[in-house]
Formats: structure tokens, C-alpha cells, sequence
């Protein structure tokens, strides 16, 4: 996989044990007609441990369940509005992190991640992402991170995400994928998919914003 080759030998040890954790501790459940052979288990949790180099196994803590469908799926969607209005509809997702339950990712877009790993998407790190943010109770974008740099955290990644939310409700074309603009929560996973698979660009639009990731993760294999 693209993003382990570029690790130094102490990071790539620290990742077998990760990812050795996650194989004991995790069961990883093919949908449908998809099979995935020891290899691929291997891959799947290496990838899901990725984001955890730095932050550690705490990032593991609160679910027990890796859910693969072969390719994009479908998910039942309803909201009420302020009106009482009830809504309901169909997202296609290519993947989803419970607060408090299973993570599930697509299996074709994984394989598409690997295949052009510096397009600015990895959706295991995405979705790491939000089970890391939900470790301290709230899904808003700010990890458990230590009070004073919490601080830190919070206001250049609300700048950051002011100025994209602008930039979109505008209809410009922006360097960071737009859909960071629908929440703090999605911001946090969408900026570090470029952490992952495309450090230049987010370093370049986001410079804060790359910097806190840079110490929150460690330096991108791509850097």
C-alpha cells in the first residue's frame, strides 16, 4: 500500500502493532458477494491505523465492528424540520462511522484510494477521523487533545472553515473538495484525507489548519 512504503522503520513498526490490535480486536465483515482474504484484512486495518500513529490504540476504543460492501451503498436518511415536517430520503454513501457503532466503508473506493493515493481521498482515514473525533463525546471536529492546544485547535480550524463555507455558499471553485463545508465534523475528516494523500495542497490553502494535523498525526507519507 502506497502510504506504508513511505513510513521510517519506527512508524512502521508502530503500525504492525496497531494494526495487529485491530485484527484481535475488531471483526471485519464482507457484505453480499464480496470475500477478503488475509491480505486484504492485513491492508484494511493497516489503512484504518494509519490516522492512529501518533494519537495511539485509544483511537480504537468504543466499537468492535469493520463493516466492507463491495462498492458504494445506499442508507435511509429522515429529518424533521422546524415545521414538523418530516422528511426521508436516500444517500449513497462510499462510507459511515457510528458514533457508537460500526464503521463502514466501501471496498472499490479503498482499492481506488491505493491506486491514486495522492488524489486528495482516502475514505478509511476519513471515517478514522470521525470515530477519533467522537472519543470525547461530541462530533464537532475538535479530537480529545490537551486543553491549551484544544484552544488552538478550535480557532484556526473555525477560521478555516468559515472561509471555505464562504467560498462555497458563493459558488467558487475551491482547492479543498467542498463538501468540508458541511460541518465542523466533515471538515475535520475531509482535511485529513489531504493530510494523507495530498499535504501540498492542504499546506498550501490551509497552512494552520496543516500544521495542527502535522503534529496531531505525524508527517504525512507524502510530505
Amino acid at each position: 500500500m502506497p502510504w506504508l512504503r513511505a513510513l521510517d522503520t519506527q512508524r512502521d513498526a508502530r503500525l504492525r502493532e496497531l494494526a495487529a490490535r485491530f485484527l484481535h480486536e475488531k471483526a471485519i465483515t464482507p457484505i453480499g458477494e464480496l470475500t477478503l482474504d488475509d491480505e486484504q484484512r492485513v491492508s484494511l486495518a493497516a489503512l484504518c491505523c494509519l490516522p492512529l500513529l501518533e494519537f495511539g490504540a485509544e483511537g480504537l476504543r468504543g466499537w468492535s465492528q469493520l463493516i466492507v460492501y463491495p462498492d458504494a451503498f445506499r442508507v435511509n436518511r429522515t429529518h424533521v424540520d422546524a415545521a414538523g415536517v418530516l422528511h426521508e430520503w436516500e444517500d449513497e454513501l462510499i462510507g459511515e462511522a457510528w458514533e457508537t457503532g460500526p464503521m463502514i466503508l466501501s471496498w472499490a473506493d479503498i482499492v481506488a484510494d491505493c491506486e491514486d493515493p495522492e488524489a486528495g481521498f482516502c475514505v478509511a482515514a476519513h471515517e478514522m477521523a470521525h470515530k477519533i473525533d467522537a472519543l470525547d463525546g461530541a462530533l464537532d471536529g475538535t479530537p480529545p487533545l490537551p486543553r491549551a492546544w484544544q484552544k488552538e485547535w478550535a480557532r484556526d480550524f473555525q477560521v478555516a472553515y468559515d472561509r471555505l463555507a464562504k467560498q462555497v455558499d458563493r459558488g467558487r471553485d475551491t482547492a479543498i473538495d467542498g463538501y468540508a463545508a458541511e460541518a465542523p465534523e466533515e471538515f475535520f475528516a475531509v482535511v485529513t484525507e489531504y493530510h494523507f494523500s495530498d499535504p501540498r495542497t492542504l499546506r498550501a490553502e490551509m497552512p494552520q489548519v496543516a500544521a495542527h494535523l502535522e503534529r496531531f498525526y505525524g508527517p504525512s507519507p507524502f510530505a
